[in-house]
């Protein structure tokens, strides 16, 4: 499964999003720092979940985090997330 594929796997059973947008960016970050060279080290992710709207920007990046667990958090280098 590629990353793109698990992060969207691990939001949509944690929040069922009513939308959910997960992009690789990786390929625009080539040869920068973070870059490991896999394909997919840098994500943007675009979220919309009932849960998430009722919590503070902090409090949904830590929810986000949290549903992506270190087993994922780990093998990437960026995360950007809108979320609400």
């Amino acid at each position: 499964m590629t990353m793109q594929a698990e992060i969207e796997q691990r939001l949509r059973k944690a929040f069922s999003p009513e939308e959910l947008e997960v992009v690789n960016e990786s390929h625009r970050h080539a040869g920068h720092a973070g870059d490991d060279g896999s394909g997919e080290s840098h994500f943007r992710v675009r979220i919309r979940a009932a849960e998430l709207a009722a919590m503070g920007r902090v409090a949904r990046h830590r929810a986000i985090h949290r549903a992506l667990g270190d087993e994922v958090t780990a093998r990437i280098h960026a995360l950007a997330l809108d979320a609400g």
